[in-house]
């Protein structure tokens, strides 16, 4: 057997919001925008590669996913991680666009990471690799 990553979620306290910070400022593009009662099943993938995994903006509805989203926040630990070409220039582009970078970026042996703020409760790495 050989699996595959084909979607994986965020929590999200605002699935608008999060559709525009994924989307307006870290290049994602919408896959899939279907009305699902009082939430969407929203799902976004990387601008260069629209066929590759999706990530849903899943509502962070129920209790334990508040206490998750909370938890991580609290303890300064990101629930996701995404490769930039580099984390210098988007943490500045970033940045511009008043976005809380929460960890500048540092060298973390064979990459650069930075903690963004993704403005719907979460913390996001981004990472790019040293030449």
């Amino acid at each position: 057997m050989k699996a595959r990553i084909e979607l994986t979620s965020i929590f999200v306290d605002d699935q608008a919001k999060a559709l525009d910070f994924y989307t307006n400022r870290l290049g994602f593009v919408v896959k899939d925008d279907v009305p699902t009662g009082e939430y969407r099943w929203l799902t976004v993938v990387s601008g260069d590669s629209h066929g590759g995994p999706e990530l849903l903006l899943e509502p962070n509805a129920h209790p334990a996913a508040q206490a998750y989203q909370e938890a991580l926040v609290a303890d300064g630990i990101p629930c996701a991680s995404f490769a930039v070409d580099d984390v210098h220039a988007a943490c500045t582009e970033l940045a511009a666009d008043s976005v809380r970078i929460a960890t500048q970026p540092m060298e973390a042996g064979p990459v650069v990471v930075a903690v963004v703020d993704d403005t719907c409760g979460n913390l996001i790495q981004l990472m790019s690799r040293q030449p």
